[in-house]
C-alpha cells in the first residue's frame, strides 16, 4: 500500500507539473484571476455577470488529457451547495477520468459562495453556455451535488435551447435531490430524459463507492431498454399501468407547484423520494400536490427511499410513511408503491426521468421497464474503471493509457 501511494503523489505530482497548460485549454485557469478581468468588462448577450467577490478553494484539479470525441465529453454543473473536501472531488474526477470521460468545467467543482457552489450567474452559466452554444453541447452533464440552490437560476436559463440542443447530441444528464428542480425545469420544456443517478461528489467521489450503484449506472446507462425489479412486497394487488414516469425529491418538487418549472404530465407515474422529514410534514407536502391537481392526473405514485430513520414527531407515534401512503391514496384515488430503490443512500439505481415506463406486477412485487432514452457508447468508454479498485490500476499506468481488458 505504502508503494502504491508513492507512486501515485509522483504521479500526481508530474501531472500537476504538466497541467496548467491543459487547464487553461480545458477552462480550468484560476477563478480568481478570471474574476478581476471579468469585473472591468461589460455584460454582454444574455450570459450574466460573474461576481467578483466569490470565496473560492485555493485548491485547482488535476487534469488528465483525454481525447474528446462526440460520445466521451462531460461538462460538470454545480447548481446548487458547494463541496467541502477538495480530496474528494479529486478522487471524482480520477475515477470519470479513469472510465474514459473527456471532462470540462472542472473548477465548477471547486466554486464556493456563500453556501453555495459559485454565484449565481456561474451557476447559471454552467447551463447558459451551453444553451447558447457559447461551449459544446457534451454527451454527458455531470451533477456535482445537491444541497440547495437551483431554484435560484430557474428563471435564467434558456431550458427550451438547451434541452433542444440535448436531443440533438442525446444528451444525458445525471442528478438527484435538489438537482430535481433541474430536471423538471427540462422536462417541462419538453427535453430529453434526464437521469436519476450517481453525481461527481456524492458517489463518484467516494474513497470507495457502492458496487451496486456503479455497476447499475454502467448497466442502464449503456442499454436502450433497463427493467428496475422492487422485491418488496405491496398492501394491495399492483396495477399494470404504461406512461411516462417523473417526478424526483419530493421537498424540491412541492415547492415548484404554480410555477412554469413544474412539467405537466398527464397519465404518468410519478415518482417521489426525500430524506429526514417526519411523516406529517410527507403528506403535507403530498397534499400540496394533491390540492393542486398534479397527483389526480397521474396512474400511480412510486415511492423511493426516505431515510427516515427514527424520525418521528411527538404525535407521531402511530403515524409513519405507510400511514401517509395509505391516506394520500385514497385522497387522490390512485395506487402508491412504495420500496423503489433509489434516495439518500448508499445502493442507488439509476433511472431515467421522462421516459416511456411500464409498470407491472411481480407476485406480491413490481417491476418498472424503462425505454426511449439516451445512452452511451460503452466502446468509446472504459466503464469498467467505474468499480471499485479499478482506479489503481489506472493510477499505477505509468503512460496514462486505459486498461481496456481488465478483469473487473
Amino acid at each position: 500500500m505504502n508503494s502504491f501511494l508513492s507512486r501515485r503523489r509522483l504521479l500526481q505530482g508530474a501531472l500537476v507539473a504538466t497541467g496548467s497548460g491543459i487547464l487553461t485549454a480545458c477552462g480550468g485557469s484560476n477563478p480568481s484571476v478570471q474574476n478581476q478581468k471579468n469585473s472591468n468588462k461589460p455584460n454582454t448577450g444574455s450570459r450574466p455577470t460573474v461576481n467578483s467577490t466569490v470565496n473560492r478553494s485555493q485548491t485547482q484539479p488535476v487534469v488528465r488529457h483525454v481525447q474528446a470525441s462526440s460520445q466521451n465529453t462531460m461538462r460538470l454543473f454545480a447548481s446548487s451547495g458547494f463541496a467541502e473536501d477538495a480530496n474528494r472531488i479529486q478522487t471524482g474526477l480520477d475515477r470519470l477520468f479513469a472510465a474514459g470521460f473527456a471532462i470540462t468545467n472542472h473548477n465548477a467543482a471547486y466554486r464556493r459562495y456563500q453556501r453555495f457552489a459559485g454565484s449565481d450567474a456561474e451557476r447559471i452559466n454552467d447551463f447558459q453556455d451551453v444553451a447558447t452554444g457559447r461551449v459544446p453541447t457534451p454527451k454527458v452533464l455531470m451533477g456535482v451535488r445537491g444541497g440547495y440552490g437551483a431554484a435560484r437560476i430557474l428563471a435564467n436559463v434558456d431550458w427550451a435551447s438547451l434541452g433542444a440542443r440535448m436531443r440533438e447530441a442525446q444528451t444525458l444528464l445525471f442528478g438527484f435531490s435538489d438537482v430535481t428542480a433541474i430536471q423538471m425545469a427540462l422536462l417541462a420544456q419538453g427535453a430529453m430524459p434526464s437521469f436519476v443517478g450517481p453525481m461527481l461528489y456524492s458517489e463518484f467521489g467516494k474513497p470507495s463507492p457502492d458496487s451496486y450503484t456503479m455497476d447499475n449506472f454502467t448497466q442502464n446507462t449503456t442499454n436502450n431498454q433497463s427493467t428496475v425489479f422492487v422485491t418488496e412486497f405491496q398492501s394491495r394487488n399492483v396495477r399494470n399501468v404504461d406512461g411516462i414516469l417523473w417526478g424526483g425529491n419530493l421537498s424540491v418538487l412541492a415547492s415548484l407547484v404554480g410555477t412554469p418549472f413544474m412539467p405537466r404530465i398527464q397519465g404518468g407515474i410519478l415518482f417521489l423520494e426525500d430524506v429526514a422529514e417526519q411523516p406529517y410534514r410527507i403528506e403535507r407536502m403530498l397534499y400540496t400536490l394533491h390540492l393542486a391537481g398534479i397527483l389526480k392526473q397521474q396512474q400511480a405514485i412510486v415511492l423511493g427511499d426516505f431515510r427516515m430513520g427514527n424520525i418521528r414527531d411527538t404525535y407521531d407515534s402511530s403515524f409513519n410513511l405507510a400511514a401517509v401512503a395509505q391516506n394520500i391514496s385514497r385522497a387522490a384515488n390512485i395506487p402508491v408503491y412504495t420500496g423503489f430503490p433509489f434516495g439518500h443512500v448508499a445502493q442507488k439505481t439509476t433511472f431515467p426521468l421522462g421516459a416511456k415506463a411500464s409498470l407491472r406486477g411481480t407476485g406480491g412485487g413490481y417491476s418498472i421497464t424503462f425505454s426511449g432514452y439516451p445512452t452511451l457508447n460503452p466502446n468509446a468508454l472504459n466503464l469498467a474503471a467505474l468499480k471499485p479498485m479499478q482506479e489503481f490500476n489506472f493510477i499505477d499506468n505509468s503512460n496514462l493509457n486505459f486498461n481496456t481488458d481488465s478483469e473487473f
